[in-house]
């Protein structure tokens, strides 16, 4: 049977898209087919409907916030229909833990009518800090990517029917994870947004790699949306013009750089 392989990721600084399009482009150099790549990363990607056949293979990968598959990707998520297509589900997460993410994302894709036959959770730099997980996806992590897609080979070409993969993780899920103030009381950070200081280019490159479509073209300063604290308009800004300055935040990102400094490898689920 020939399949088509598709990469769809959800990457605003782009280490999911590492990970995804490195499972991808070794399981299409055994079919010997081209990868076909939907990143789904900006606004506009996300309102094309979309659908998959039984002759699809598609890694599909998401970052963890919170522990969770992000919830502004979920309207998006549930609405993909797989059509009995197989599915490589993957999360990357800062180094803290994935917690409930790849089963989430797996359940997810169950009920849109794939069959997950595989599922990761792999490492990438931290969205909030340019020292945690710091340059991760590495080398070595690059090397467990290509591991695991010739195992998920092995187990296409020697099994005689594929099975839903069992994962790391709860049901029901555990709560959205929250970060805690010097008095230990869980403090809510979704609010929080970025700055912009006096070394702004006016480029408009925040404008475009916000995943959210909230940084108004008109004045970079001001949101016209939430922000989701992905860290793409801090990390791909020129000038380093973009910052946070809200005390929750910084105590919060200080406390995981300091707890989460060692390093965690990636989890794979066959």
């Amino acid at each position: 049977m020939t399949r088509s392989i598709r990469a769809m990721y959800f990457s605003p600084t782009g280490t999911t898209q590492k990970i995804i399009t490195g499972i991808a482009g070794t399981i299409s150099k055994h079919f010997a087919q081209e990868t076909h790549t939907i990143d789904f990363t900006l606004p506009e990607e996300r309102m094309k409907p979309i659908s998959f056949s039984r002759d699809d293979i598609v890694i599909i990968g998401v970052p963890v916030y919170a522990g969770r598959v992000p919830n502004v990707l979920l309207k998006y998520l549930t609405s993909i229909m797989g059509n009995d297509a197989l599915a490589i589900a993957v999360v990357l997460y800062g180094n803290r833990n994935y917690d409930d993410a790849l089963i989430e994302l797996r359940d997810i894709l169950n009920n849109n009518g794939f069959k997950v036959i595989a599922g990761g959770a792999f490492i990438g730099e931290h969205s909030f800090s340019k020292t945690l997980a710091q340059n991760r996806p590495d080398e070595k992590d690059m090397n467990i990517v290509e591991d695991f897609a010739n195992q998920i080979i092995n187990k296409m070409r020697t099994s005689n029917e594929l099975q839903t993969v069992n994962v790391k993780g709860n049901q029901p899920y555990r709560n959205y994870y929250k970060p805690i103030n010097k008095e230990g009381i869980p403090v809510d950070i979704r609010k929080v947004t970025p700055k912009t200081n006096d070394r702004c280019l006016d480029c408009k490159l925040c404008v475009t790699v916000c995943p959210m479509g909230s940084i108004d073209p008109e004045d970079v300063t001001k949101l016209k949306g939430i922000c989701i604290k992905c860290g793409a308009c801090i990390k791909k800004c020129p000038s380093e013009a973009k910052y946070y300055d809200d005390q929750d935040y910084l105590r919060h990102k200080q406390e995981l750089e300091l707890e989460f400094s060692s390093r965690n490898e990636p989890e794979l689920f066959l």
